[in-house]
């Protein structure tokens, strides 16, 4: 049997042979088409008698999946309906996804998916999608993964550690569903084919007390595995994908800041691959920032700006920032940016601090003369009232830190604020919306990291615009793959950046937006892979020629539509 949906599949008649017959045939998610199977296929393939008569095309499957998935009781249950869908027939998944996606994708995806990895023991269905790797196979490794992928060729993957999940901390073996979600989103908004993705889990143990106590937990039954234990097994895992999957492209996620960091720098000439928390957060915050400095009509550089939280997310923020910073010729970055984690203003006085943090750090003089010398004064407000932000940005994870006072101190000042508070899930977000355009008459620029419904102020609509890193990790990884890049560079993720930035529309700015609209989401993965994929000639990361690249890129896009089976 042809194991994977491109072997055997021509793309210009889209046609595919199929050696599988009978259940085998209907039972394999990736080829499987219910009730969408013709009748001659049903015939040729063995399958009369094995499902209701009537033969339905895809549209009317996915019209009557949809309206199953409207009478779920919940989110949550919407969710699980939907992960059945995709273990029992991933192109009608696909279908469906991409007919709602604006509406589906914070069920797939943030925030419903926290709700998922917190249950994910107690509402576990099986289905093999997804490989959890655990410390028994040190030494195995790279058998384990040549005997679950066998002859398929996987071009990416998503791994998550499980440690530092949304707004909801370490969830052990449940965060496997962070990287189904996020896959599920690659497929969905840049066409990279499912059967080509592997979603991993490092299951290296759980600090999570509750999960270890709870009979019902999946996933390794101890304390996490730290320290040069911890390395050696991601050292070896690395290797096993280098030896199993060659041309794989991987995306880092969920990983503790010191994890992320020291695992991002270890393995970024090793293979391609890139921490979505940190260059892909730094990306889309970014580009929503440059699309409000567009509004404003001002530089980057004529801007005061505040980073609340100091982990990955903060860092690639802030490290996006200084490089536009660089290219606009600002030296002294303490004049425009100020980075604060829980404890207050990050200033290098001699205090202890994460290595990284110290980067990020005012000097000390210049923290004193603004009045933020002593270390109990450098709070948030404290840092609003004497720094005078035009920007706010909260990647805290600290539900209602923007509070009012705090809001209203920096609408004092600033004409236009840019307030993003950017923390997943929504019950993390740092302000709602509604409250930002109240407490500055209407006159803020916002963005969020999770969906929120339209705002009604001063007489006229605003709609809140997602500053999702859907934006940007479905365009880079799609780049990274057509072109076969043998690293992901810093070029590439800043182009991938100011390609989403020039994808919103004259109309969408004016509703409010700062970001395209969800709906947009796959034209736009498109334009963005198109250009990263330029820039990684230009890095010279790939082989690709430059007259190829739009063609290449196009033709490395997956679709939901059932293929006409032949028999092989």
């Amino acid at each position: 049997m042809k194991n994977t949906q491109t072997e055997g599949h021509d793309q210009t008649r889209n046609t595919m042979k199929v050696s599988a017959r009978g259940t085998e045939l209907i039972r394999n998610p990736t080829l499987n088409k219910g009730t969408g199977f013709p009748l001659g296929e049903r015939r040729t393939f063995g399958l009369e008698g094995l499902m209701p008569v009537r033969a339905k095309d895809q549209t009317q499957q996915a019209e009557r999946t949809y309206e199953q998935l409207c009478r779920q009781p919940d989110d949550l249950q919407k969710y699980i309906m939907l992960s059945a869908l995709y273990n029992r027939n991933m192109h009608l998944y696909f279908r469906v996804l991409a007919d709602h996606l604006e509406e589906l994708m914070p069920i797939v995806y943030t925030p419903t998916v926290g709700a998922a990895v917190q249950h994910f023991s107690h509402v576990f269905q099986g289905g093999s999608n997804g490989v959890w790797i655990t410390p028994d196979m040190k030494g195995r490794m790279t058998d384990v993964l040549r005997g679950i992928v066998g002859k398929r060729e996987i071009r990416l993957l998503v791994v998550t550690d499980n440690e530092s999940i949304l707004g909801i901390g370490d969830q052990g073996a449940g965060g496997m569903a962070i990287s189904q979600g996020k896959l599920a989103l690659y497929t969905a908004a840049a066409g990279i084919d499912p059967v080509k993705t592997l979603p991993v889990s490092l299951d290296f143990g759980t600090d999570n007390a509750a999960l270890l106590e709870d009979d019902q937990y999946l996933g390794w039954p101890t304390r996490r595995m730290r320290g040069v234990e911890y390395l050696a097994l991601v050292d070896e895992f690395v290797a096993a994908v280098r030896a199993t999957m060659p041309r794989a492209v991987v995306q880092w996620e969920d990983f503790r800041k010191d994890n992320a960091l020291a695992i991002l720098d270890r393995y970024v000439d090793v293979l391609p691959s890139f921490n979505d928390d940190i260059q892909g957060t730094g990306a889309v915050v970014m580009a929503g920032l440059n699309s409000a400095l567009q509004i404003k009509g001002e530089r980057l550089a004529q801007q005061r700006i505040v980073i609340f939280g100091a982990g990955a997310a903060g860092l690639g923020i802030y490290r996006q920032i200084s490089a536009q910073l660089k290219d606009e010729g600002v030296a002294d970055q303490s004049a425009v940016i100020g980075v604060l984690d829980r404890s207050g203003l990050l200033v290098d006085d001699g205090q202890a601090m994460d290595a990284y943090k110290r980067a990020l750090a005012w000097p000390a003089a210049r923290a004193a003369t603004l009045g933020l010398a002593a270390p109990n004064g450098r709070g948030l407000l404290e840092v609003v009232s004497k720094f005078r932000p035009t920007v706010l940005i909260g990647v805290s994870g600290m539900a209602r830190a923007f509070n009012e006072q705090i809001v209203r101190a920096m609408a004092a000042h600033a004409d236009r604020p840019v307030i993003f508070p950017s923390s997943n899930p929504s019950a993390s977000s740092e302000a709602f919306p509604a409250d930002l355009y109240a407490w500055t008459d209407c006159r803020c620029l916002v963005a969020t990291g999770s969906p929120f419904p339209d705002v009604e102020c001063g007489g006229r609509n605003y709609r809140v615009g997602q500053g999702n890193n859907v934006f940007i990790f479905p365009g880079l990884g799609l780049a990274a793959i057509a072109a076969n890049a043998r690293k992901v560079t810093a070029g590439m993720t800043k182009v991938a950046s100011e390609t989403l930035a020039a994808q919103v529309t004259a109309g969408e700015r004016a509703a409010g937006l700062l970001f395209p609209s969800v709906s947009r989401l796959r034209a736009v993965s498109f334009e963005i892979a198109v250009a990263v994929a330029r820039q990684a000639i230009r890095d010279g990361v790939t082989d690709l020629k430059p007259a190829d690249v739009e063609r290449v890129v196009r033709e490395t896009r997956w679709s939901y539509e059932y293929p006409d089976y032949l028999p092989a």
